[in-house]
Parts: C-alpha cells; sequence; structure tokens
C-alpha cells in the first residue's frame, strides 16, 4: 500500500470503472531484439506505414517495392516511422510547435538513402554478398592495444584553463 503521507488519495478506493492510467513504455524498434513473431507483427505494421507513406507523399519511385529485403532502407524507415509516430501520435511537446514539418524535412533528408539503383527497374536484386576481410578480426583487436588513440592517458584539451579557474575559485581573499 503507498504511503499515504506521500499520496492522501491512496487511502480512498479507486471507484469501479476507472482503472489507473499508465503511461506506456516507449516501444523501440530494434529488429535484432526482437523475437520472430514480435518481429513478424512489427513488420507488417511498419509495411502498412510504408504503403501509407509511399502514396501519401509520391515516393513510389523513391521507396522500391522490395524494400523489406534490404536491412539498411528497412531501418531508415523504422527511424522515420519512429519518429512519425512521436511527432503525430505521441503527446504535445511545448517547444515543439513546428514538429510536423521538422519530420517532413527529415523524410525529404532520408529520401537518397530509400533509393535502390539495383531495385529501380520495379525488380528486386539482392544486395551482394559480404566477404570477410581475412585476418581483419586480429587486425583489429592489434590496433586496440597498439594505436596511440586507444592507449594515450587521458589529457583534457583545456587543463591549463580548469587549472587557473580552479585557483582562482581557491585564491585566498
Amino acid at each position: 500500500m503507498p504511503d499515504p503521507l506521500n499520496n492522501p488519495a491512496a487511502l480512498w478506493p479507486t471507484p469501479p470503472g476507472t482503472a489507473a492510467k499508465a503511461k506506456p513504455e516507449p516501444q523501440r524498434w530494434v529488429w535484432a531484439a526482437m523475437e520472430p513473431a514480435e518481429r513478424r507483427a512489427r513488420l507488417g505494421e511498419l509495411a502498412v506505414w510504408v504503403d501509407w507513406l509511399r502514396v501519401t507523399f509520391e515516393l513510389h519511385n523513391q521507396i522500391p517495392p522490395c524494400w523489406y529485403r534490404h536491412s539498411p532502407v528497412v531501418e531508415h524507415l523504422t527511424a522515420l516511422y519512429a519518429g512519425w509516430l512521436r511527432t503525430y501520435a505521441g503527446e504535445q511537446t511545448p517547444g515543439r510547435e513546428l514538429a510536423e514539418a521538422d519530420w517532413i524535412n527529415t523524410l525529404h533528408n532520408f529520401v537518397p538513402r530509400l533509393q535502390l539503383a539495383a531495385c529501380a527497374n520495379g525488380r528486386h536484386q539482392d544486395p551482394p554478398a559480404r566477404v570477410p576481410e581475412p585476418g581483419a578480426a586480429e587486425a583489429f583487436t592489434l590496433f586496440l592495444v597498439t594505436a596511440e588513440a586507444t592507449t594515450t592517458a587521458a589529457a583534457h584539451p583545456a587543463a591549463a584553463e580548469l587549472t587557473r579557474r580552479t585557483a582562482e575559485l581557491n585564491a585566498p581573499l
């Protein structure tokens, strides 16, 4: 039971039919973190929105019909959809009066990333297979333990200024 000193209303029962309205947890769209069933459901949800997007913004030539087969395009569309949900279906946030216009600008900035030259003719073409570079993992491990960028001791670029300011604050009166 909640502490009545912190919340006096907790002393009275909740009237029937008035369930407490909890703010829903923010939903994250990390495809690799989803179970297959959730991934399929979310991809279906995204597909409905992408169809709406292609028609509403006349992007049928920019977003190929096989968009769902291309991970980078799926990730970009996912980011656009999540932003669209926050902008159009979220709570009004003070200071965000132009959020819708900002989202539309973001959409237009994303359009080049949604286009796939290989699939521009309307026929899907798989991306080239990724060929691992021999020795890449070992080279990266060696870089981590030997490179100046990863082994140099920490030093703030404005250390002298920070020291001077500290001395001024601690100066005797």
